[in-house]
């Protein structure tokens, strides 16, 4: 079993002040979370960064991923290494994705910037229920999604500043190794964590 937080972002997100440095040192000290997806907005030029800089431990699990603004709300691919153009409607994204066999994650479906109602209708492989900047509401209809469409629940924290790291991930019951990660939370051996529940 491996602990990830599976929505991070770096400073090559415009609105966050994490460096991948900071990221991969707090990594490596954080005695029970030992992996990260980077999911930066609209770029993986942070996740190259930390990937480089992460090599150096044995121990860390770095998963590949972006946050792409579609013109429908905000939409999460893990395992990718290349960036879908910007708003693009939500379904050119989701095709985009499995075309890379990719991850695909709704983040935060009912807060601002999430895909509201169309949660309902994508090929998506995972929902985030538990992301500590929605509401405990949105995080609720967010659970209650996933259950309806049988569909893995997953957690983030959604960081953008030091102090966010962490308040959120996942106990996946897999290898520690990006494949073996990605192939769990698509069969659903995964658990959503609250920091503030351990």
């Amino acid at each position: 079993m491996i602990r990830v937080d599976l929505h991070v972002h770096t400073n090559a997100s415009p609105d966050s002040s994490i460096t991948p440095k900071f990221l991969v040192d707090s990594l490596y000290a954080h005695p029970n979370i030992k992996g990260v997806a980077v999911t930066d907005h609209n770029t993986v030029e942070g996740c190259k960064q930390v990937r480089k800089l992460a090599a150096a431990y044995n121990d860390l699990v770095i998963i590949p991923g972006i946050e792409v603004a579609t013109q429908q709300g905000d939409l999460i691919l893990l395992g990718v290494e290349e960036k879908p153009v910007a708003m693009l409607p939500l379904e050119s994204v989701v095709d985009f994705g499995k075309q890379r066999d990719a991850v695909i994650v709704i983040p935060h479906p009912y807060r601002v910037s999430g895909i509201g109602d169309a949660a309902e209708k994508i090929a998506a492989d995972a929902v985030e229920i538990m992301n500590p900047w929605a509401s405990p509401e949105q995080n609720k209809l967010a659970e209650q999604l996933a259950k309806a469409r049988h569909l893995p629940g997953v957690a983030g924290s959604d960081a953008h500043e030091p102090e966010s790291l962490w308040t959120a991930f996942n106990e996946i019951y897999a290898e520690p190794d990006v494949a073996d990660v990605l192939k769990a939370i698509k069969s659903g051996r995964v658990k959503a964590v609250s920091a503030r529940h351990i």
